[in-house]
Formats: structure tokens, sequence, C-alpha cells
């Protein structure tokens, strides 16, 4: 039997599949976590597994990485995504997530990011 009751509205089923598949993320980036998920056109019809995934790897990439530095130094969104893959995973990591593999790092994007 579970212990976790059905959602009753999106933000409770997100916050559920992000509790699931990141159960060390702190309470402040699970929060900022689903603000984002919650708040990106891209992710409004996700899956909530998916919106959660998305959401995370966005805010870690975002976050704890020099991604926004490298995108301002002008590389492109692949190669920053490239150059901060090790540093992403570790903050997945820590948090108990999935890391991504090194052939997946272009495709778990941002929903929500513009080209530079």
């Amino acid at each position: 039997m579970s212990d976790v009751s059905p959602p009753r509205n999106r933000r409770e089923a997100v916050a559920q599949a992000l509790a699931r598949l990141a159960p060390r993320v702190p309470d402040f980036e699970a929060e900022a976590a689903l603000d984002r998920a919650l708040a990106s056109p891209g992710l409004r019809g996700a899956a909530p597994e998916t919106a959660a995934r998305l959401a995370l790897v966005a805010y870690a990439r975002h976050v704890f990485t020099d991604y926004d530095d490298l995108l301002d130094e002008g590389y492109d969104r692949d190669s920053a995504r490239h150059f901060v893959l090790d540093a992403l995973n570790a903050v997945l990591t820590a948090w108990g997530a999935a890391p991504i593999p090194e052939e997946e790092a272009n495709e778990a994007g941002d929903p929500e990011d513009d080209p530079r």
C-alpha cells in the first residue's frame, strides 16, 4: 500500500514525480524546479514525470553550472551543454536523480530556452 495519496492537481502530480525522480533534492531546490515546471509553456502538456525531469535538469544546469556563462561567452547551446555535463550530473546524482548520458546531453533541453 502506498503512503502517497493520488494527486489532486497538476502541482501535486509534478511534485510527487519530482520526489520520486530526485529523492534527495533539498526543499528549496525542489520548489524552484517545480515552479519552473509549472511556469514553462513547453511543459504544460507534458506528463508529470517528463515535466519534473526536464525542469530539474534545466534548473540544475542554469543554477549549478557555468552554462549561462558559456552562452554569454559565445558558445552555442550544444557546446555549452557538453562542457557542463559532468558538473550537471554531479548535482543530479547528489540529489538521487539519474545522470544524463553523454549521448543524450543535447536532447535534455530546456523547453523554454531561447537561442541566444
